[in-house]
């Protein structure tokens, strides 16, 4: 008797503040763990995947423990936001024409490695690419990349066993956001897009429904819109 695949819900935020995105996660993330504490609630736990995109905002991970205040403010002055986060990794960059996405899972409902997970996200990213024709593969720097390019960053946290935070997918993102910074504190190495690398436009709209499909069949699930 074949075991039935996990279900994931999908809810698709919009373009949304990274404090709103962070709000959003949150309420998922407490139906998690109540379930865990046997608490009663209203809401049952539902392992959902989040999509969006955010307003111009520089985020740094916990790996970063001083950042100093005056590059956060020189950051601020180009007009975007600057957040402190608890996902892993250095500083990055999220922004319109960039598809993130938040999967908020217990991972005893799929295998309970931190190691597989990061791994399921990228193999799901660069299957992506390649239904774009995109040649894209990993390196022993976390995210995806087309050879020396980053096209998709990826920051998780895990707590229990829960996941949160996730990938950001450069689809038509201003690339030069990027310039500000060394991305993921990586010297020495770029960010690319789907639409540079493909010379011409790919919205996040466009993205969406190709990344599901991969996301389903990486992580065996069936996803419900």
């Amino acid at each position: 008797m074949t075991s039935l695949k996990p279900v994931i819900e999908v809810v698709n935020l919009g373009r949304i503040s990274y404090v709103d995105g962070m709000r959003a996660q949150q309420r998922f993330i407490r139906r998690h763990l109540n379930a865990l504490s046997q608490r009663s609630t209203a809401e049952p736990p539902v392992n959902a995947l989040l999509l969006c995109e955010h307003d111009p905002v520089y985020t740094i991970g916990i790996r970063t423990a001083r950042y100093p205040i005056e590059e956060e403010e020189r950051l601020k002055r180009l007009g975007a936001e600057f957040y402190r986060a608890d996902r892993g990794g250095l500083i990055t960059f999220h922004g319109p024409g960039q598809l993130v996405c938040y999967p908020i899972l217990n991972l005893a409902h799929f295998k309970k490695s931190v190691r597989w997970y990061v791994g399921e996200l990228e193999r799901t990213v660069i299957q992506l690419c390649s239904r774009f024709g995109i040649n894209a593969e990993t390196s022993p720097d976390t995210g995806v990349w087309v050879r020396d390019e980053k096209i998709c960053a990826i920051g998780i946290h895990c707590g229990r066993y829960i996941t949160s935070h996730g990938l950001a997918l450069n689809c038509n993102t201003d690339l030069r956001w990027f310039s500000h910074i060394t991305p993921c504190g990586i010297e020495g190495k770029g960010v690319t897009s789907l639409s540079r690398a493909l010379k011409r436009e790919v919205t996040t709209s466009e993205a969406v429904v190709p990344f599901l499909e991969t996301f389903a069949k990486q992580f065996n699930c069936m996803l419900r819109c």
